[in-house]
This record gives C-alpha cells, sequence and structure tokens, in this order.
C-alpha cells in the first residue's frame, strides 16, 4: 500500500475558517456553500487573506496610486486588420474591439494625462465542425486572434506586448439568414471576450509594474 503523501500545513488554511453546521454531513469533510461562501467573506472583511498573497485587483497600492486612474491613461488607437480577405467586415469588429477595450479601460473617460499607447492587430478565422453525412457543415468555430503593444507615449519605450484569443461556436442553419445571425452573436461574444482578456492582462501588468514610465 503506497503512503499517503505529505501536506505541508498552510496557518492561511484556517483563517475564518467556519463552524459546524447542520447543513454539514456527518463522516464527511464536505462544508455547505453558504458556509464556504461566509468564511471567504468575513476573511475579506477583515483582511484575513492579506497575509496569504491575496491582493485585489482593482485598488490602491502601497503607493497609493490606483489602478483604475492608470488604466484609463491608455490611448486606445484604431484597431489594424492583418488579413485582408475580408477588410470591411473586419473593420466594423476592429471598432466594436477599440469600443469593447474603451468602455473596459476608461469608461468614465481619460482621468489626466494619456501616457501610454495601445496598438492592437486583429484577425478572424471560422472553421467548421460538425459535419453530416451529406458532407455539409453543422457547426463552426470563429476565432478572433490580436496582438497588442502598451508603449510609453513620452518617450515611446516598449513597455509590454501579447496575444489573445476568443473562440465563439455558432449553428449552420438550413436558412442563410439564421446562418448569419448566428454568425453575428458569436462574432459579438468573441469581440467582448477578447476584450476582457487584453483588459486583464494589461491591468495585471500596470499592477505589478507601477513605476515602468
Amino acid at each position: 500500500m503506497r503512503p499517503w503523501p505529505w501536506i505541508r500545513y498552510n496557518p492561511c488554511w484556517k483563517v475564518n475558517r467556519p463552524g459546524k453546521s447542520s447543513s454539514y454531513r456527518t463522516g464527511s469533510s464536505m462544508w455547505s456553500r453558504r458556509n464556504i461562501l461566509a468564511g471567504i467573506a468575513g476573511a475579506l472583511a477583515t483582511g484575513g487573506l492579506g497575509g496569504c498573497g491575496f491582493r485585489p485587483l482593482y485598488g490602491r497600492s502601497g503607493a497609493g496610486a490606483d489602478l483604475s486612474d492608470t488604466l484609463s491613461q491608455v490611448e486606445i488607437r484604431p484597431v489594424q486588420s492583418s488579413n485582408t480577405s475580408n477588410e470591411y467586415s473586419l473593420a466594423r469588429v476592429g471598432q466594436q474591439l477599440h469600443n469593447a477595450l474603451l468602455d473596459g479601460l476608461s469608461p468614465r473617460g481619460p482621468r489626466g494625462e494619456q501616457i501610454y499607447r495601445l496598438d492592437v492587430t486583429l484577425s478572424e478565422s471560422i472553421s467548421s465542425l460538425a459535419v453530416q453525412k451529406s458532407a455539409d457543415a453543422t457547426r463552426a468555430d470563429l476565432s478572433l486572434i490580436s496582438s497588442f503593444t502598451l508603449q510609453d507615449q513620452r518617450t515611446g519605450r516598449h513597455l509590454y506586448s501579447g496575444n489573445s484569443r476568443a473562440i465563439s461556436s455558432f449553428n449552420i442553419l438550413n436558412s442563410e439568414f439564421a446562418t448569419l445571425m448566428a454568425e453575428k452573436g458569436a462574432r459579438d461574444r468573441a469581440v467582448r471576450q477578447l476584450g476582457d482578456d487584453i483588459r486583464l492582462k494589461i491591468a495585471i501588468f500596470l499592477k505589478t509594474n507601477p513605476d515602468k514610465p
């Protein structure tokens, strides 16, 4: 019989652990969902998780800088297309992504000088998934792929670059109009996912590198 592996004890596990209640299952280690959520909420309220390395992303750092103010100082340049097969359609998608980034980074507009510049390049592809015996596709994946760079506008210095990808599926129906609407819905979802991912990556970078410029 193989011995059980040893697990190093972490004192953070004891933070605001909820007490046993009537919903606790006898003879098992399963806590009720209510107790777990209550314990987490209590730990966050009392700052008990601070010593375990947990920090809120959107908040003030030790120097007192508010991340939301910093994000609002990012100027978002018009999104560029990296494939030319359907430039008109992709230009519209690029505008959607630009608006999504504006809503995510500076929903109330810039606060102070825009010292950062964000450049984004976008491409799209559609691939068939399910295929019937008649060789007709019944479902497809729509992929949006972007690369982005962040730089200091005052010096032109490159600060950060990354890539993001969002995939959304849609059904290929007998009605061409219904298929186009399903494709549009998938594209809208992918744009939101892509915007959220880019915003999160930039926020993490600026949070962990507050003195980069």
